[in-house]
């Protein structure tokens, strides 16, 4: 039985302290005088914020070897609540915590686009893989208002640049005019993240994404168009959603897909404690069971900042888990594979411009 105090739509129930602030607020309810109050007070869920910054720069070199060269990221905090979401400790790089707040204050970098083109045309820019976003969802609820990403990805065609997109959001598929000419030009690829088959605990794990069904939908849709599309099932957690991954690999090569990668969970800085209390209040029945999962994947920890090995755990469960991705993808998406990216292409425009010479 869930807690009578659960904040539906919301996947952090907490709302842990900014560990690079000195103080912290909390919620004072032993003054109140009726337990009606102390539900009201503890289960109030506040209106998103959306407030408007403005960086200096966009693209973000990324030092680690196991992820793309760079990422810019139009939206800081994101609303589709993901509890495990690795994001959510750079929100108090901003200030805000790691809980609730990466939920309800989200950030919105209006000056994307200029900024983006500035940085094609410099005659120093040498073409490379640039993952749009690689923190937080550029197709979360306040996309569809602001449409940074669709102005963004138009910036990405104006100079030809390739460009890679991380999603789990089906409103991606309003900018499918914008993304079959990156197609075209094999400029793009879209990696949709599915983690799970099971309707109810998506809206408990990811509570305000798109249902799986509308992902699959979206797969299909984008592979129709000649989109290529890799699935991210990401990540995958013991006990929670492991048991999955046959019968998801089959879905998203049914769908069009045509590679799947996966990374095991891994709760870095505050999502150690925030994925606790979560776990502990949907699913009490195994959360210890989840927990020690997790760590035998970390030698001992639920986090590990290896890499090479971080993404992938080690140990018996990690061991479990490669084993079932490979036989799936032999057996449901064999001579499928995701065409190489056109770097070539940016050489040669400058400003817009085709260089004649």
């Amino acid at each position: 039985m869930q807690d009578p105090l659960y904040i539906k739509g919301r996947g952090a129930q907490i709302n842990p302290a900014n560990r690079f602030l000195r103080q912290s607020t909390e919620k004072d309810v032993e003054h109140l005088a009726t337990d009606e109050e102390r539900e009201l007070l503890l289960t109030e869920n506040p209106a998103t914020k959306y407030i408007e910054v403005y960086p200096k720069t966009i693209i973000n070199k990324v030092e680690s070897p196991d992820l793309p060269d760079y990422s810019m990221n139009p939206y800081q905090g994101c609303e589709h609540g993901c509890i495990y979401c690795y994001a959510r400790n750079s929100h108090e790089y901003w200030g805000y915590s790691a809980g609730a707040e990466f939920e309800q204050n989200i950030l919105i970098k209006k000056n994307v686009p200029e900024l983006l083109s500035k940085a094609l045309a410099n005659p120093k820019w040498e073409a490379a893989m640039i993952m749009l976003a690689g923190n937080t969802d550029i197709y979360q609820p306040v996309e569809r208002k602001m449409q940074i990403t669709r102005q963004t990805l138009e910036v990405f065609y104006k100079f030809r640049h390739p460009v890679g997109i991380i999603t789990k959001n089906a409103l991606i598929q309003r900018d499918v005019d914008i993304l079959e000419k990156l197609a075209e030009q094999q400029l793009v690829v879209v990696n949709m993240t599915l983690t799970t088959l099971d309707e109810q605990l998506k809206r408990k794990l990811e509570p305000r994404t798109s249902s799986a069904v509308n992902v699959l939908k979206t797969i299909k849709f984008l592979a129709a168009h000649g989109i290529p599309v890799n699935v991210m099932m990401a990540p995958v957690i013991p006990s929670l959603n492991d048991t999955e991954i046959p019968a998801l690999i089959e879905a998203v090569a049914d769908a069009g897909a045509l590679g799947i990668s996966y990374t095991v969970v891994r709760l870095n800085g505050q999502i150690g404690k925030l994925f606790d209390d979560w776990v502990r209040k949907n699913y009490p029945d195994r959360a210890e069971k989840v927990i020690n999962q997790i760590k035998s994947l970390h030698g001992g920890q639920v986090n590990d900042t290896r890499y090479g090995v971080r993404m992938r755990g080690e140990g018996h469960w990690a061991d479990m888990i490669k084993q079932q991705f490979n036989v799936g993808k032999r057996k449901f998406m064999k001579g499928r594979t995701i065409p190489p990216m056109n770097f070539e292409m940016h050489r040669n425009f400058k400003g817009g411009q085709l260089k004649l010479f």
